[in-house]
C-alpha cells in the first residue's frame, strides 16, 4: 500500500540540508483594540535612529543568509540588503537589582558603543499588495551564521499575506564570529564576504538588544535611506526562533518597557534556557531561564511551542495561562526542527500539496545522520496560522483562540501523554495526529543533541493502515473532517487546508 511519503534526494536536499545544520539551536498595536492602546506611529519615539545605507552591493553579489532557495520574484517579492549604524546601549539591573521569574524587570542603560550591522529586506514588488505589517526577525546564530528560521518556516503565509519581512544581524557571532553552540565552525559575515561586509563592526551581545530596537527604528523612522521604499507601515512585529526566542524573552521583559517600539511579539520555540541581559566584556547580568512573560505588557505576545520545546528544551513546567495579551500555542506531532526545515521548505512556493506529505530521511543536514527518520509533522502549517492570528491581534485587537495544552507531566522527567497510535494527546489538533499515517513526535530520537531536536517519524505498516482506514474514501473523509475542524478552531488557514486535503486525496492510503 503506497503511503504519501517521499524520500529527499539530489542537489536541493544537499544545499538546504547545510542551511538547516547551521540554523538550529542546541539548547502597533491597533489604535484602540485589545492588542494595545498606543498608536503604532508613536511607538519607539525614544529609540535612537540609526543611519541607513544601501542597497548594499559588491562582494559576492548577494546577501549571505541561510534562507529559502527559490527566486523571491516567483512569489512577487524583492530582496535588498542595507547597513545600519550608530551607537547602541548595553543594559544593567535597575535600582531594585531584581530580575525575577515573574519577568517584571526594571533595568537601565549602561555603556554605549559604536556599531554597524546589516538588515535584509523582503517586500512585495507591487506596493499595493503590502498589507501594512512588517515582521522583523532576530536572526538565529546557533549554527555559527545568520539563519532566517522564522522566514523558512512561515514564508508561505508571509508572502501570501503581503507582509514585509526584515532580517536583523543582531548578534556578535553572526557578524564577527566566535564559537558556535553546535560546535560547528562559525561562518560570520565578515569572513564569508570580507569585501561586502568588511566595514561592519559589532561591539558584543550586551548591545544586541538595542541594536535590535534600532533595526526596528530604521524601519519606522529611517535616516538616509528608506529600506521599505515608502511603504505605509501600520504595525511592526518582532519575531525570533529557538536561541533568538530566548533573547526575545529577555527583550520583552527588560527592553520593551523602555523602548516600546514593537507592536507585538512572536516567540517561537522557547526553552528554559536564559539569554543574559549583559555579558563579557561588559558586567555579567544573568536572567532566570524560568522567567514568565511579564503580565503587564501593553502589546500582545504569541508563544509557539513544539513537542521538543516542551520536553527536551524544558518549557512544559514554565507554562503560563493565557491572558489579555498572552497566548500559548502547543502543537503535538511537531519537533523543534523537521523535514520542512531541511528538505521541503526551502523551495516551497505555497502552491503544492507536496508540502503536506511525509518525508523520510535520517539526515537532517550534511555531516549529521540520526538513528531514526526525523519529524515530518505539521509545524509550518500551524505557524502560518499563528502569524495570521498575531497580525489580526496586533492590527485590530482580535485575540487568537485559546489553545488546549498538550497533555504532559512536568517530571522529572518531563514527558507527554500519548494515544494508542503514539501521538501526543491534547494541544492544537491537526489531521496529522487525529487521522494519522505515522507516529509523529518531538521525542524518540537518539544520538547527538542536534538529532534530538529533530524528533521522529515512524510510518505505520500496511496492516495498521488497513485497520484504521479500510478504504481510501474513509481516509479522505476523516482527514478532511479533521482539517476542517482545525480551520474552524482558528489554527489552520483555509489556503493550507486545501493543500493538505489535496495531498490526502492524491495518496494511496486505503487503496
Amino acid at each position: 500500500m503506497k503511503k504519501p511519503v517521499r524520500r529527499p534526494r539530489g542537489a536541493a536536499r544537499f544545499v538546504f540540508g547545510i542551511v538547516a545544520a547551521l540554523m538550529v539551536c542546541t539548547f502597533g498595536c491597533g489604535d484602540d483594540g485589545e492588542g494595545g492602546s498606543v498608536s503604532t506611529s508613536m511607538r519607539g519615539a525614544t529609540v535612537a535612529r540609526p543611519m541607513v545605507e544601501g542597497p548594499v552591493t559588491g562582494g559576492n553579489g548577494v546577501p549571505f543568509l541561510a534562507t529559502t532557495t527559490f527566486d523571491l520574484a516567483q512569489v512577487g517579492y524583492s530582496q535588498a540588503e542595507y547597513f545600519i549604524s550608530g551607537r547602541a546601549n548595553a543594559y544593567k539591573n535597575g535600582a531594585d537589582g531584581l530580575l525575577g521569574a515573574d519577568g517584571k524587570w526594571t533595568i537601565s542603560t549602561a555603556d554605549s558603543a559604536a556599531y554597524k550591522t546589516r538588515i535584509v529586506v523582503y517586500r512585495p514588488i507591487d506596493a499595493a499588495k503590502f498589507n501594512g505589517t512588517v515582521v522583523v526577525e532576530w536572526l538565529n546564530v546557533s549554527g555559527g551564521l545568520d539563519a532566517a528560521a522564522d522566514w523558512i518556516q512561515a514564508h508561505v503565509e508571509l508572502t501570501r499575506g503581503g507582509f514585509a519581512y526584515v532580517a536583523v544581524s543582531a548578534q556578535y557571532l553572526g557578524v564577527e564570529g566566535g564559537t558556535s553552540l553546535l560546535g560547528l565552525p562559525a561562518i560570520p559575515l565578515k569572513t564569508n564576504d570580507p569585501v561586502r561586509y568588511g566595514s561592519l563592526t559589532h561591539p558584543g551581545d550586551s548591545f544586541s538588544y538595542d541594536i535590535y530596537s534600532q533595526a526596528g527604528q530604521a524601519i519606522r523612522r529611517p535616516v538616509g535611506v528608506d529600506p521599505l521604499g515608502g511603504l505605509a507601515i501600520k504595525a511592526v512585529i518582532a519575531a525570533g526562533e529557538s536561541q533568538s526566542a530566548f533573547r526575545m524573552v529577555t527583550y520583552i521583559n527588560g527592553i520593551h518597557p523602555l523602548a516600546d517600539l514593537y507592536d507585538g511579539f512572536l516567540v517561537h520555540s522557547r526553552g528554559n534556557l536564559p539569554a543574559a541581559l549583559s555579558e563579557t566584556p561588559q558586567p555579567q547580568v544573568d536572567v532566570p531561564g524560568t522567567a514568565m512573560i511579564r503580565d503587564d505588557l501593553n502589546v500582545p505576545v504569541l508563544m509557539f511551542e513544539t513537542e521538543s520545546d516542551l520536553t527536551f528544551l524544558g518549557y512544559l513546567p514554565l507554562r503560563q495561562p493565557d491572558s489579555e495579551r498572552f497566548r500559548l500555542w502547543e502543537v503535538p506531532g511537531t519537533a523543534h526542527a523537521d523535514t520542512y526545515t531541511t528538505v521541503t521548505g526551502g523551495t516551497d512556493l505555497g502552491n503544492s500539496p507536496d508540502a503536506a506529505n511525509i518525508v523520510l530521511t535520517t539526515m537532517p543536514a550534511l555531516g549529521f545522520t540520526c538513528r531514526k527518520p526525523i519529524n515530518s509533522g505539521p509545524h509550518h502549517y500551524v505557524l502560518n496560522g499563528a502569524v495570521a492570528a498575531l497580525n489580526r491581534w496586533v492590527r485590530n485587537g482580535t485575540p487568537p483562540p485559546t489553545a488546549p495544552r498538550v497533555q504532559g507531566m512536568a517530571g522529572p522527567p518531563i514527558r507527554v501523554v500519548r494515544d494508542t497510535n503514539g501521538n501526543a494527546r491534547g494541544g492544537i489538533r491537526t489531521p496529522q495526529v487525529d487521522v494519522p499515517i505515522a507516529t509523529l513526535s518531538g521525542e524518540g530520537q537518539s544520538g547527538s543533541i542536534f538529532c534530538a531536536l529533530f524528533g521522529t517519524t515512524a510510518v505505520f505498516d500496511d496492516t495498521k493502515l488497513k485497520t484504521l482506514y479500510p478504504d481510501h474514501a474513509t481516509y479522505v473523509s476523516l482527514y478532511g473532517a479533521a482539517t476542517d475542524s482545525a480551520v474552524r478552531a482558528g489554527f489552520l488557514l483555509p489556503e493550507d487546508a486545501a493543500l493538505m486535503k489535496a495531498a490526502a486525496a492524491s495518496s494511496d492510503v486505503g487503496n
